[in-house]
């Protein structure tokens, strides 16, 4: 739903206008102060100015129909239809619109409602940011800002709207999104001169760009559409770059057109070159053209999409983009962090570990006033788990009242280079103390006389498998503003140690994934001590180390060898993941990165699938395909699993459409030589077509045996077109045999004859599903599901039985004898004992290496992500939902 600009508030047109004012005018004009918007305000300026929304996934009738409608071939059977009616030939034109209809119209449902079920599933994707209202900081949906909230911005959010600077500490964002700029630009609190240019306002952070490094607190001038982002947003194309599944379909229908066109045009020829009526002989190859082609392949696919998203989502796995659920059973490497997947997440503070001259207590206190964000009561909203976990801790409860002596003056914001935070803070005696809070080796090797019992005591946490943060002091008389480069001949505090113990189930989701043939690699930020720990707790024994300092020493060939022999990924930056990543893809393996945290996007980006969290940042979430709901392996296991059953239950329609129906058309070809009149008459042709794809939408239900979900599969045109090839002219060869029963047997005339091919044939493409649907010698080990088995019998049914109804005459049928039937049941037994016999001797002689998947580069992913967050409109599981997320 594309959202109309909503009325502004007079004082202030746009960022522009805000960005040329003093921050106290701006709030001035806006009706707010820094505490913010009470509750009630907040919903009278939603109400008015509606959600803060750029545009959102909304199924619509008429793309979904112009989907189905679009088919060159559809066009040339209603331009044909048309040309007959004129013609005389009236009941043909009829009775091919209808069935035209028909398709489409089932094609159109399924599709609209795989539709509406990617309308469902982005309603479950959630966006937070942080909000001063009624003088406190809160957690609320970004789509519920408006105009005069006071938000806090903090490292990996995505600005949830254009807002204008009131606190700025050492803040930078990445606007490559609006200017195109590749370098983070810092920002400040200053007016921006009148005509200023977007890249130029550095007292404003605008909509869809990323908190790259340090904090603020804003208030927010524009929302929605009529922000900088949402004016470009609104005149955006809507043109999504491929998944490798996407590009497969495409394959494949380029073969089915070459096909098509070579058989449509060789029967027409042959027609006429034999004096057949030329609208009949047009007709009859056009329905050749028609037949051949799944046509309800989009329905199929569309259907067993939705059906799986839907399993999915009870599950707990999102998929922002439906085609991207094969994928994700592509899958066969799995990159992810440690805490909250392999470690319960629940970080608890346990105790502190003083240097020489300190005491517990003192460590403990220099470490609560080390927060970023929030202030005697704690972190704020969104804080750092580890500072949050620091203040939950019983021991902190009773430091309250000692804290109550000193103020924080300022800060130095966390960055993943320095992998510290540093505070000034003023006791009462007026002394200014500067304390830092990091990773041990970052906070050691700034600090002067480091003990080596201490050195031993961080050894040992390490070994036991527990986090660890530093924390030492300096005295600064006078410094008011610190910066990174303060942070040098500091006097080690001591050692705070927190648990985050394995999760009860990681073992086995760990055995499960490799089970599924996921190898699984930790890409952590933690020690390499504390991460091979873990790993071997889970039994991972070969969990063999790299660090970030080990990598940079490696070419990216040298890396490529070791990646294969290595578990764990630790001290890495977000470049050193992405590169990890990208290394690994150029391997041939389809690989997956499981992340939650602005130095994840990079990596996320880079993966074939991108995973996430629903508590995951912003940034995290937009860059990622999937999101679980539960930071589980379990869960993401589950979502392999069906993306493999959705894609082997889409290749048993392709390998079943193809093979029977180029069977059918082949001997449909063969039979023009030598007949004199059509074999089978275009209405009927087509009506055969409709009544079997009918059949297989029930393929969406199917079980898929167990061999085909331990491994991936991926797209491979030369498979099926050796399939089809194979496994066509066993289909022919029983169709020549029902030529020669009904014209030397029952001397049948034209119309029984294509009444009892119709039927015959019918028969075999519908009921060779049983067999072909399943590697497993003989078929019948293998159970389909109850709605398959049911579709495919009534359709077989419903064939026999037409002959006999009111509607045979219509339709051009003429009554069958008895003694058919029982030729045709003995043809369908032989039919399906020799496609037993070639699919045993077609699958030895299948090649052992499967094919590398297509798949688009990192930088096309990239593109790929942004140009969905800025879209309005796309296929199924097409997502664009509001700034601050995908």
């Amino acid at each position: 739903m594309n959202l109309t600009a909503p009325a502004r508030p007079p004082a202030l047109a746009d960022i522009a206008a805000a960005a040329c004012l003093p921050g106290e005018e701006v709030l001035h004009g806006l009706g707010v102060t820094r505490k913010g918007l009470s509750a009630r305000e907040a919903a009278e300026r939603l109400a008015r100015w509606g959600p803060n929304a750029v545009s959102s996934h909304q199924a619509r009738l008429l793309p979904v129909l112009w989907h189905q409608l679009r088919s060159p071939l559809l066009c040339l059977l209603l331009v044909a239809a048309a040309a007959s009616y004129l013609v005389g030939e009236r009941s043909d034109a009829v009775i091919i619109g209808v069935i035209v209809a028909l398709s489409v119209g089932l094609g159109f449902v399924n599709e609209y409602r795989a539709e509406k079920a990617a309308e469902a599933l982005h309603g479950q994707v959630r966006h937070q940011a942080v909000v001063v209202r009624g003088g406190r900081p809160a957690e609320v949906e970004v789509t519920a800002l408006v105009p005069g909230d006071i938000v806090e911005l903090r490292l990996g959010d995505i600005v949830p709207a254009d807002v204008r600077l009131l606190e700025v500490t050492g803040l930078e964002c990445a606007e490559s999104v609006l200017t195109g700029e590749s370098m983070p630009v810092a920002k400040d609190t200053e007016a921006a001169s009148a005509g200023a240019a977007l890249a130029e306002l550095s007292g404003c952070a605008l909509m869809g760009t990323v908190v790259h490094a340090g904090s603020a607190r804003g208030v927010v001038v524009a929302t929605g559409v009529v922000t900088e982002f949402g004016k470009i947003a609104a005149g955006l194309g809507t043109h999504q770059l491929e998944t490798g599944f996407q590009v497969g379909l495409r394959r494949f229908s380029m073969l089915l057109v070459y096909v098509a066109g070579a058989l449509t045009t060789s029967i027409f020829v042959i027609n006429v070159v034999l004096h057949k009526p030329l609208m009949d002989a047009l007709l009859f190859s056009l329905a050749i053209a028609v037949g051949i082609t799944p046509q309800l392949l989009p329905a199929v696919v569309s259907t067993s999409l939705a059906a799986g998203s839907r399993r999915m989502s009870r599950l707990g796995v999102l998929v922002k983009r439906l085609v991207c659920i094969e994928d994700l059973g592509d899958v066969d490497v799995l990159f992810t962090d440690k805490t909250g997947t392999l470690t319960q997440g629940r970080i608890e503070f346990t105790r502190s570990l003083p240097a020489d001259g300190e005491d517990a207590l003192a460590v403990l206190r220099w470490g609560l006033l080390c927060t970023e964000t929030g202030g005697d009561d704690g972190p704020a909203a969104g804080g750092n788990p580890l500072d949050a976990a620091l203040w939950k801790a019983p021991a902190a409860q009773r430091q309250r009242q000692a804290l109550a002596g000193y103020t924080q003056v300022a800060v130095v914001p966390f960055d993943h280079k320095r992998r510290m935070v540093s505070t000034v803070v003023r006791d009462s005696a007026g002394v200014t103390v500067l304390i830092t809070k990091g990773a041990p080796e970052s906070v050691l090797e700034r600090c002067a006389n480091v003990p080596e019992a201490t050195r031993k005591a961080l050894d040992a946490e390490f070994a036991a498998g527990n986090r660890v943060i530093a924390v030492a002091t300096r005295e600064t008389p006078g410094l008011d503003h610190p910066a990174a480069a303060d942070e040098h001949h500091l006097r080690l505090a001591g050692l705070l140690v927190f648990l985050d113990p394995p999760k009860p189930d990681a073992a086995k989701a760990m055995s499960r994934l490799a089970e599924l043939g996921i190898a699984v690699k930790i890409v952590t930020g933690d020690n390499p001590v504390v991460a091979a720990k873990v790993c071997h707790d889970l039994g991972l024994t070969t969990a063999t180390a790299l660090t970030g300092a080990d990598l940079a020493a490696l070419d990216d060939t040298r890396l490529a060898t070791a990646i294969a022999h290595t578990t764990v990924f630790a001290r890495v930056s977000p470049e050193d993941k992405a590169r990890v990543v990208r290394i690994q893809r150029t391997t041939g393996r389809d690989v997956a990165f499981l992340g939650d945290g602005v130095n994840d996007a990079l990596a996320l980006h880079a993966a074939d699938v991108g995973i996430s969290v629903d508590s995951a940042t912003d940034v995290a979430k937009d860059a990622a395909d999937v999101i679980l709901l539960r930071k589980d392996l379990n869960v993401l296991a589950d979502g392999v699993v069906e993306g493999r059953r959705i894609f082997a239950n889409t290749i048993k329609y392709v390998l079943m459409g193809t093979s029977s129906n180029f069977g059918n058309m082949f001997s449909a070809a063969g039979a023009s030589l030598f007949l004199g009149f059509l074999p089978m008459l275009p209405s009927q042709i087509l009506l055969n077509n409709l009544l079997y794809d009918t059949s297989q939408l029930a393929i969406p239900t199917d079980h898929v045996d167990e061999a085909q979900l331990r491994r991936p599969s991926h797209w491979d045109i030369g498979f099926i077109r050796r399939f089809m090839v194979c496994f066509g002219p066993i289909s022919s060869v029983f169709d020549f045999a029902t030529f020669g029963v009904m014209l030397w047997v029952f001397h049948s005339g034209p119309a029984q004859f294509r009444t009892g091919w119709f039927v015959e044939s019918l028969a075999t493409q519908t009921l060779v599903i049983f067999a072909i649907r399943t590697r497993r010698f003989p078929f019948w080990r293998s159970h389909p599901s109850l709605p398959l088995t049911l579709a495919a019998l009534g359709v077989t049914v419903i064939g026999a039985v037409l002959p006999a109804t009111p509607l045979a005459h219509t339709l051009g049928f003429r009554p069958l004898p008895p003694t058919f039937f029982a030729a045709l049941a003995a043809m369908v037994v032989c039919y399906l004992a020799l496609i037993e016999y070639g699919k045993r001797l077609f699958y030895r002689t299948l090649p052992t290496t499967p094919p590398t998947a297509p798949r688009p580069s990192a930088d096309r992913r990239y593109l790929q992500r942004r140009t969905a967050r800025f879209s309005t409109a796309g296929g199924p599981g097409h997502q664009s939902r509001l700034a601050g997320g995908s």
